[in-house]
């Protein structure tokens, strides 16, 4: 069991928490580096490194070690500073419309493994429970499981999942999180799932909308990892998305931030199950793509089949999707005249259209923004996969664990932590 964070914030804790964070980023970013390669990355002076390296070491998220006898030149050894792979293990779990997604890795951010299982829209917390109970075993038992496309480096090891010092689960739900982030986090739809998951695992929950955890693995991982401001959009089952900026996930006082699926393209468009007309769900959903593409004369059982007839050159799938695209392109400058992000990632089933669709997303998108940014901002498909929110939810647990820095300030730090 972890034990509670502190709640004493203050600006000497927060610089400090600033330093250890910038030398966790280098080890994530270069690997091993000596002290003087820290110190000339980092900027920081000899003392403060040298104070801020020996917590470090202290709380076990780096450690300390010497080149190899038979590698070693001439003089004195020149100790190398790395994370510590075995400080912990995090655990991240996307709870999808229709299936589960589970990942893990080490505090090194080495991947053991991932692994995904589809079930029915409306299956119980409990089996969904199971589901992730049973996947998470397949990693931890045979450490086969393949590494998402282009997450964590890789380092898949055999034997059971070890629940260290870092031990967590960042949990990722559809639906708004009243209070993100804390283990008393409600959605309408989730009501004692965070004790659900506490009691079958026995560790902490952090719970986030699964959206936004996918922004954020998109962010640390994926398409925008060289990015500093991200707008994430996901084009599924649902339409929504994610901010992260200066490399904090956006949140929103209400836990309602990324909601861009509910912003209204057409007001005299069809009622949305939001309450509203005419939201981008309305008319960018898979369902509403569906039933655009069967309307104009088109034939496909399901979104692989529409994705199938656009990428064979289909008049009618191509019209759908610029028509769709339009509508995307017109939202993302409206969110992007208002908040001026640097990346621009478009994740979910639909982006798999590729051209077809980013093409006239970025024709709206570069029409609507704002003169002086037209150029800067850069469209890119996501490329994390299924894995997404999974591997977001790790990134929140190996951020807001006691080893490690905050990110973001939690918003109920008592709470975070507690079991």
């Amino acid at each position: 069991m972890l034990c509670g964070m502190q709640a004493h914030d203050g600006p000497l804790t927060r610089l400090r928490k600033s330093h250890e964070q910038s030398v966790l980023d280098l080890l994530r970013k270069h690997g091993p580096l000596s002290r003087a390669e820290l110190g000339t990355h980092s900027g920081l002076s000899r003392t403060t490194l040298y104070d801020i390296v020996a917590g470090l070491v202290e709380g076990g998220a780096v450690v300390a070690s010497t080149p190899p006898a038979e590698v070693r030149r001439r003089g004195r050894p020149v100790e190398k500073l790395s994370l510590n792979p075995d400080a912990g293990e995090a655990i991240g779990i996307d709870f999808a419309r229709r299936a589960v997604h589970v990942s893990a890795v080490n505090v090194a951010h080495e991947m053991i493994g991932s692994a995904s299982e589809a079930h029915a829209a409306d299956l119980p917390w409990a089996q969904r429970a199971d589901i992730a109970e049973r996947l998470l075993g397949t990693l931890g038992g045979s450490g086969q499981a393949g590494p998402a496309r282009n997450g964590p480096a890789e380092g898949p090891r055999p034997g059971t999942l070890r629940l260290g010092s870092l031990s967590a689960i960042g949990v990722g739900v559809v639906g708004p999180i009243t209070d993100p982030g804390g283990a008393e986090a409600r959605a309408l739809s989730i009501d004692g799932l965070p004790g659900l998951l506490r009691e079958r695992f026995g560790v902490p929950v952090l719970l986030d909308n699964n959206t936004r955890l996918a922004a954020l693995a998109e962010a640390v991982w994926g398409a925008a990892s060289d990015g500093g401001d991200v707008l994430y959009l996901r084009l599924s089952h649902g339409v929504g998305g994610g901010l992260v900026v200066g490399g904090s996930l956006h949140r929103g006082m209400y836990g309602m931030s990324g909601e861009f699926g509910h912003i209204t393209v057409d007001p005299q468009g069809a009622p949305c199950e939001c309450g509203g007309t005419g939201c981008l769900e309305t008319v960018a959903s898979l369902d509403a793509v569906l039933h655009r593409y069967r309307s104009a004369g088109g034939r496909a059982e399901d979104i692989a089949a529409f994705l199938s007839a656009a990428a064979a050159g289909d008049r009618i799938a191509h019209a759908v999707l610029e028509q769709v695209g339009t509508d995307i392109g017109m939202v993302l400058a409206a969110v992007s005249n208002a908040v001026g992000p640097g990346v621009i990632v478009i994740g979910g089933e639909l982006a798999q259209a590729g051209a077809a669709l980013i093409e006239p997303v970025e024709r709206a998108l570069r029409t609507h923004v704002m003169p002086m940014v037209r150029n800067q901002v850069r469209v890119r498909r996501a490329t994390l996969g299924d894995a997404g929110s999974a591997l977001g939810g790790i990134a929140l647990v190996l951020h807001e664990s006691p080893l490690l820095s905050r990110y973001p300030q939690p918003v109920t730090e008592e709470l975070a932590w507690t079991q």
